[in-house]
């Protein structure tokens, strides 16, 4: 997983070993800190498996997802080649497999290899394009559209009836989506029209296409409708 993750899937065989090669598997249970705002940045991180969220404190003391991560993904990158210090901190909110590369090697073969210069810019602007995304999302959806975006992002099918498995607590899904639980509570009872029933830490969703259609609604008549 980690050698198809977006920041190493782009380099030359050689490099994408070597690299992997002086990495290291490091496992977390779930509630695990990673590593804490503030602290110094010498590791990237990829996701192996499970999910990992990262997130800030205010100084109010408030809690402020910041993205939650899984296979493939990757994070801690753009701090770490400018050793800097990490804006957020990393928690498993699930058991989760991390491989952290050593910021020292990749800049080591970035400068032996310019090219690897371009996997990064490719993870930097997933990044950011995550977070415009999610920045829209918050302006432009009610919160019951955001839900519904989020179980169509998990669904493992394309079409028809699907169910789909929250993958961590209803107050992280709250947290990420900009919502407080109650909230979250009230866009999970809204969604029940568009035939999807919560039950535990299971969506059954009746017909994708349907909620792909509720999602893609004018959020003046999801108001409407509320």
């Amino acid at each position: 997983m980690a050698a198809s993750s977006l920041l190493l899937q782009e380099l030359p065989e050689e490099l994408k070993s070597r690299l992997l090669d002086s990495s290291r598997a490091l496992e977390f249970d779930r509630g695990a800190t990673i590593f804490l705002q503030g602290e110094q940045a010498r590791g990237i991180y990829i996701v192996a498996e499970g999910w990992v969220k990262l997130y800030r404190i205010a100084p109010s003391g408030a809690e402020a997802v910041v993205g939650v991560f899984t296979k493939g993904r990757s994070f801690g990158e753009a701090v770490a080649f400018r050793n800097d210090i990490y804006p957020v901190s990393a928690e498993a909110v699930t058991f989760c497999r991390l491989i952290r590369i050593e910021a020292s090697q990749f800049l080591n073969a970035i400068r032996e290899n310019p090219e690897m210069a371009l996997s990064i810019l490719s993870a930097t602007f997933s990044h950011l394009h995550s977070l415009v995304a999610q920045v829209e999302a918050l302006k432009a959806r009610t919160g019951a559209q955001r839900v519904a975006e989020f179980l169509l992002k998990l669904a493992p099918c394309d079409r028809g009836e699907c169910a789909v498995r929250l993958p961590y607590d209803k107050v992280l899904i709250a947290g990420r989506l900009g919502m407080k639980p109650e909230s979250l509570s009230r866009a999970f009872a809204k969604l029940k029209p568009v035939g999807v029933r919560i039950t535990q830490n299971t969506a059954d969703i009746a017909d994708l296409d349907a909620l792909r259609d509720y999602v893609e609604d004018d959020p003046a008549n999801a108001f409407a409708r509320a």
